[in-house]
């Protein structure tokens, strides 16, 4: 009998299984797909030498995630890269703001007229931002806060809607960028705990960057699995899981699944059935002859790139897909420059880009026309690089990974109360109605992100478990 069987080898069942089997526990990961990562895979979807990410690409949260900086990851691969400026923001005039590894430079991109106000938001917690995200994505508390003076400061600030913070700043070139920042997780502005969102991929650039692993996403999963190794644990691919007897005999077994799969693999019946699943994501892969002839030259040298000429358009671009369920119009896009930093991962000269816009839950449109005039306008004469393309709607992305309901990335709707008590209310998210069956995926604090700090808390329940009954 095995000590944990964990179902899933994205980022959070990886590292659940690395922290119980560094702990002398015997572990084994199964898992559906022919390859490990999850959402964290390289694969050439274009053409031959065009190495591309098919879902997460950038990694704000990844280097400066404790349980990452607890594992030495480098010994096994991972290695991480910087570009000149984590994010850009470009505007219609040809101008940008910029998220920047100083607080200065990315105060004076705003304008002088919300220089001093953003300098004065992100100050307080700039010099504390280790003990800060320890405890913030350690919440629910699986652990005594390090710094609860510090997190309770950050609290009064994170909660309200990002609405609320964004009428601080006078001028739309500084409310824009914060906006962006929130759609990342494809929330509505006007939800609660929006506000926390923007700070801290805020603040983790500021403190470590918006890097991207050497090679691609798949090197942050090969280094987990090879740690998983070095310990003693397996991995088993190809292998899909349809109810716990598919699975050996193990005193707990966990799961990075959506809730809805654990509810029905383990006989858990309507126990999430409350749980939202939220807007998706239609994505591109590029392959390009040469860079993004963006007109605002900082965009040119950013890992990311934020496309929207206001807050107004990307406010109406979220609210289509979460409030009207239809395509924008105009959609929000983001987008990564990978080959910028990490030339390898295409033929010399050429470039890997990707851009995804947001459309409504389980979407079967195309977006692809949309996407290319909003990138036209910020950088006239895209097409004309254009090599190749794959693109990915919810279908796809759904296909590609089971994690992704109906295409929604974040597996469940970050909107509303879901965003901070995921995936119901209770003091043990990780826990189920199963006394030895748990949940480690997206769906558990913190959220989405290739941070593994989902696995990590999960693996502290386990801990409990497996020495409660020995």
């Amino acid at each position: 009998m095995l000590d944990a069987v964990v179902v899933g080898a994205g980022p959070n069942g990886l590292t659940a299984a690395v922290e119980l089997a560094r702990r002398g526990h015997s572990v084994a990961v199964f898992e559906a797909r022919d390859t490990i990562g999850g959402g964290a895979r390289t694969e050439e979807l274009t053409l031959p030498g065009f190495r591309h990410d098919p879902c997460s690409a950038v990694h704000p949260l990844g280097a400066g995630s404790p349980a990452f900086k607890a594992m030495p990851l480098e010994r096994h691969g991972l290695e991480w890269l910087h570009p000149e400026l984590p994010m850009a923001h470009p505007f219609p005039d040809g101008t940008a703001a910029v998220l920047a590894r100083s607080v200065a430079e990315t105060a004076a991109s705003l304008g002088p007229r919300d220089a001093a106000t953003y300098r004065r938001l992100v100050a307080p917690f700039q010099d504390r931002w280790d003990e800060l995200v320890g405890d913030f994505m350690a919440l629910p508390s699986t652990a005594l806060p390090r710094d609860p003076v510090t997190l309770a400061r950050f609290g009064r600030l994170a909660l309200p809607p990002a609405t609320w913070l964004m009428r601080r700043f006078r001028d739309d070139r500084a409310r824009a960028l914060f906006a962006g920042l929130v759609a990342h997780v494809i929330a509505p502005l006007g939800g609660v705990g929006t506000s926390g969102v923007g700070l801290v991929f805020a603040l983790a650039a500021h403190a470590g960057g918006w890097p991207m692993p050497r090679g691609g996403s798949q090197a942050i999963a090969d280094a987990l699995a090879g740690l998983l190794r070095e310990h003693g644990g397996t991995v088993h691919t190809g292998y899909e899981v349809k109810r716990l007897d598919d699975l050996p005999p193990a005193r707990a077994y966990v799961f990075d699944t959506s809730p809805s799969a654990v509810a029905r693999i383990a006989g858990l019946g309507g126990f999430y059935a409350g749980y939202r699943y939220g807007a998706a994501a239609f994505k591109i892969d590029y392959a390009l002859d040469g860079p993004v002839p963006w007109t605002a030259k900082e965009a040119r040298t950013a890992g990311t790139v934020q496309v929207g000429s206001s807050s107004r358009e990307i406010a109406a671009a979220l609210d289509a897909v979460s409030r009207y369920d239809r395509a924008p119009d105009v959609p929000f896009l983001i987008t990564a420059q990978p080959s910028l930093v990490d030339p390898g991962r295409a033929p010399a000269g050429k470039h890997v880009f990707w851009a995804y816009g947001h459309v409504p839950h389980g979407w079967t449109g195309d977006l692809t026309d949309a996407v290319e005039r909003q990138l036209e306008r910020f950088a006239p004469g895209f097409r004309d690089l254009v090599l190749a393309r794959a693109t990915a709607g919810p279908p796809e992305l759904a296909a590609r990974n089971a994690n992704y309901v109906g295409g929604d990335i974040a597996c469940g709707a970050a909107a509303g109360l879901q965003l901070l008590l995921r995936p119901r209310l209770t003091r043990s998210p990780y826990t189920t109605p199963h006394p030895a069956v748990f949940l480690c995926s997206s769906a558990t604090p913190p959220g989405p992100g290739v941070h593994g700090m989902s696995g990590h808390n999960a693996a502290k329940e386990v801990w409990r478990h497996l020495r409660a009954r020995p």
